[in-house]
């Protein structure tokens, strides 16, 4: 999913409904993750994050931003400032037109301060190629991107800073791709922001430890949007702990850890 800029009003308090009953703001909230020092030896420690409606979809009229809300906007750029790497798939790259991943001058600055990368890596994955290479995120000379592909990859007319990892199509499996990422780019964290068909692939391999889910109290009324997972269905069912929910104006905001 790929929410707007995030609205210049700041965010009232949520109501944390559990573990226990307070008030917090966004950036309190995300304060203490510590996400590094949870990371395994061989892969990113790796967090999804989804905004959903009340009936189950993932999008209306083919994007999320008509499900998010300014907390749940909140939400995903305050999660963007504390990982090492971003990644989406092609078909949300496009969709959304991904941009820079911080363009937020003052959360850059935060994440060098904390020991971060002022500009997170941008993760992408295509066994084809097929890279949307005209969004804004490979015109903006700010941007960071590695991209894992069996395929080539043109970018001597991209303003980007872009490092393509060639593989064989039998090697270019999310796992190898994780492991890359820890052994080459010392990625610790990693956050996943869609879409669906990518969420039920890192699920196959087993390579997820949180979900953050963003609830809106809005009904699509059916369609074709698919869920916040697509493809295959697992051979059992996974199986999560909740961590927190929160509440503003009818949205739950929920923090999932998957059980090993």
């Amino acid at each position: 999913m790929a929410p707007g800029p995030p609205s210049p009003d700041p965010v009232p308090p949520l109501r944390r409904l559990f573990p226990e009953s307070d008030r917090l703001s966004v950036h309190d909230l995300l304060a203490d993750l510590e996400l590094e020092s949870r990371a395994p030896v061989d892969r990113p420690y790796t967090l999804v994050n989804f905004v959903a409606s009340a009936d189950g979809h993932a999008a209306f009229r083919g994007r999320s931003r008509w499900l998010s809300d300014d907390a749940d906007r909140d939400l995903f750029h305050g999660l963007r400032e504390h990982v090492d790497a971003v990644m989406a798939g092609t078909g949300t790259l496009r969709a959304e037109r991904y941009g820079r991943i911080v363009r937020d001058p003052e959360r850059r600055r935060r994440r060098a301060s904390s020991g971060l990368t002022p500009e997170p890596l941008a993760v992408i994955i295509s066994r084809s190629g097929d890279v949307p290479s005209d969004i804004p995120l490979f015109s903006d000379p700010g941007s960071r991107v590695v991209v894992f592909t069996s395929a080539a990859f043109d970018t001597s007319n991209l303003a980007a800073e872009v490092n393509v990892v060639r593989l064989d199509r039998g090697e270019l499996t999310l796992t190898t791709m994780m492991r890359r990422l820890r052994s080459d780019h010392d990625v610790r964290s990693l956050l996943c922001e869609g879409g669906p068909t990518l969420f039920g692939a890192l699920l196959q391999e087993n390579l997820v430890d949180e979900l953050f889910l963003s609830l809106a109290p809005k009904l699509t009324g059916g369609g074709t949007a698919p869920a916040i997972t697509a493809g295959p269905e697992l051979a059992e069912l996974r199986t999560m702990s909740l961590v927190w929910a929160l509440e503003l104006d009818g949205a739950l905001y929920l923090r999932y850890a998957l059980r090993t």
